[in-house]
């Protein structure tokens, strides 16, 4: 079974940053492409930025520029670099996985993820 494993979460300041990383077990890299969507509550799950098999990424528009989302130097990893937090960005965030090699920020496409990991941003 795929197994994804999110790590990173914490609180901090409005204007600092976070590194989330996310490992994943039991799926084939090259065929996987990857998100990072977050969740709020009461609120929906939101696509945050993505990358497909070949490298392609796609950011949500409330974080490009800001965020910046990478495979890691082990093909199993995935890591989302956040930076000038706003709290806004306060969510649970969760690594996902989908099998085919198109990014996308829609949840529905995605059938593997991660437990999540919490993202606390104060002003």
């Amino acid at each position: 079974q795929v197994q994804l494993v999110e790590s990173g979460g914490g609180s901090v300041q409005a204007g600092g940053s976070l590194r989330l990383s996310c490992v994943g077990f039991g799926y084939t890299y090259s065929t996987y492409s990857m998100g990072w969507f977050r969740q709020a509550p009461g609120k929906e799950r939101e696509g945050v930025a993505a990358i497909d098999s070949g490298g392609t990424i796609g950011y949500a528009d409330s974080v490009k520029g800001r965020f910046t989302i990478s495979r890691g130097n082990a093909k199993n990893s995935l890591t989302l670099q956040m930076n000038s937090l706003v709290p806004e960005d306060t969510a649970t965030y969760y690594c996902a996985a989908k099998g085919d090699r198109s990014w996308s920020l829609f949840d529905t496409d995605y059938n593997y993820w991660g437990q999540g990991t919490q993202v606390t941003v104060s002003s």
